[in-house]
């Protein structure tokens, strides 16, 4: 189905170092195939040469031929590919054309100009098959980050193309996503779909896929094989620098493995929860001065109801705090609204003090889920740069050297992965010296070298006195950073 033959790759934007070196790979036709590996080390290159991105949308020189079904690349554009090759990408929003889903998933179909009752007929099948009833006639914009990835996959699945290629697919998935996602990619394996997954959280697919090429600094560093994946050990992961292989359920972080509590706005069931650990409760023993308190803090969309309410919560000053709930429990909303970004009812209280919007906005720095939204210079040290007070060259080259970004300092923020655009981000809040520090999913995208390098910034953030709040999915950086938990679940108004 897929041939590279001796493929290499560089972008214009970076052309003195190749993204993909001297790749030759064979795909068969109907096989499951994990690309892993480091933080750019080529799968997302690897995946853009396939359905015309490259050179359409990202320049560069490619050496090298590449197949489809036999058919060399050369000549044929993005359009060519369309119901032949369906890309889920990292950043679902890249990939919209329309403001509600039940439209998203007709687009494709519309422009293949397929007869009405067809187009119908596929996006019930698909909307079914994705279990996504309650996402349809929706606004996208008032979805979350891992419902829109489940809208993105579905838009592709009603192409039914032979070919489908997911970048980090699971990136901003919950659990039960990740779970849902897993499902489909069963059900596309067994419709005779080739399928290439480039995946940093590898554990949801690994006993499905049929083959993965390990991936290091854009060349081929190992193919394993069905029974090599099976020997394949946690140690071996490191080796890698990828993610655990084991998976780690939301219970098994709620009863805390390593003595992490879960306190849920009123629900008695903590007391419980940590007399069951040897605990007392820790709420009980906090004083005013060195909590976060909000107080009857509520958002609605418009004519909606209330996506949460919190009747009261507190958060420990100088900890790292993690934001838990599915997809959809209004966790993005609840940090743009605790920034100031978004008008929210409520009140937070702080040092003895209330703040409004407007006043938080001084005290918090938020690094967004998609850091496309917030990267403005022409290049990586200017960004990190026009986030300080005093603009500090020297300090902000020591911000980048931190955040293994040093090298990158002259590039372009809007060349880099994504994974390297997330730090750029965390930089920049460092920079900004705000007391209060808040991330929406930090680790998406990133390896577990670098998914630990964050950890141990925020924990050196915390020790200098900064207090983290977190929004995230990944359990391993829950195990490995956070203090404590606060849930968003069933706290709809």
């Amino acid at each position: 189905m897929i041939r590279f033959d001796n493929v290499s790759f560089a972008y214009s934007a970076n052309s003195k170092a190749n993204s993909l070196n001297n790749i030759t790979l064979h795909i068969e036709k109907g096989e499951c195939v994990l690309l892993a590996g480091a933080s750019g080390c080529g799968k997302s290159t690897l995946l853009r040469l396939l359905n015309g991105l490259i050179p359409e949308f990202y320049e560069g020189k490619r050496t090298g031929r590449i197949f489809i079904e036999g058919r060399a690349v050369e000549g044929r554009g993005i359009y060519d590919m369309v119901g032949k090759i369906g890309t889920v990408f990292q950043n679902p929003r890249s990939q919209f054309f329309n403001v509600d889903t039940t439209s998203e998933l007709a687009f494709g179909c519309e422009n293949l100009a397929l007869p009405e009752k067809q187009i119908l007929e596929r996006i019930d099948s698909t909307v079914k098959s994705f279990d996504i009833e309650k996402l349809m006639g929706r606004s996208i914009f008032e979805l979350s980050g891992g419902e829109k990835q489940k809208i993105a996959c579905a838009s592709v699945d009603v192409l039914e193309p032979d070919v489908i290629l997911l970048d980090e697919p699971s990136a901003n998935m919950d659990y039960d996503g990740m779970i849902n996602l897993r499902q489909v990619i069963k059900v596309w394996k067994k419709h005779g779909k080739t399928v290439l997954i480039a995946e940093h959280r590898m554990n949801f697919v690994w006993d499905i896929a049929d083959r993965v090429i390990l991936l290091e600094q854009g060349r081929i560093k190992e193919e394993l094989n069905r029974e090599q994946m099976d020997n394949f050990t946690e140690a071996d992961c490191r080796k890698y620098s990828l993610r655990g292989l084991r998976q780690i359920k939301p219970e098994e972080v709620e009863l805390g493995n390593n003595n992490i509590l879960i306190y849920k706005t009123g629900n008695e069931e903590n007391a419980d929860t940590n007399a069951a650990l040897g605990k007392e409760n820790v709420t009980d023993q906090k004083s005013n001065d060195n909590i976060i308190l909000l107080c009857d803090f509520s958002y609605a969309y418009k004519g909606e109801k209330e996506l949460f309410h919190i009747s009261s919560m507190d958060i420990s000053e100088n900890k790292v705090t993690a934001i838990i709930g599915t997809n959809g429990a209004g966790k993005t909303t609840f940090l743009e609204c605790l920034c100031g970004i978004r008008r929210c009812r409520g009140t937070m209280k702080w040092h003895g003090k209330g703040y409004k919007g407007k006043q938080r906005i001084k005290q918090v720095f938020m690094v967004m889920q998609d850091p496309n939204h917030q990267l403005f210079a022409e290049s990586v040290l200017d960004e990190v740069l026009i986030s300080m007070k005093d603009e500090d060259e020297e300090r902000a080259k020591d911000i980048l050297a931190e955040m293994d970004l040093l090298e990158f300092a002259d590039r372009h923020p809007m060349s880099l992965s994504g994974g390297q655009k997330q730090r750029v981000a965390i930089a920049c809040a460092i920079a900004s010296e705000c007391p209060i520090l808040l991330l929406d999913e930090p680790t998406s995208g990133l390896d577990y070298r670098h998914m630990l390098e964050v950890s141990d910034i925020l924990t050196r953030l915390k020790a200098s006195g900064k207090t983290i709040i977190t929004v995230t999915h990944d359990t391993e950086f829950i195990e490995q950073c956070c203090d404590e938990i606060r849930s968003l679940d069933n706290l709809a108004g």
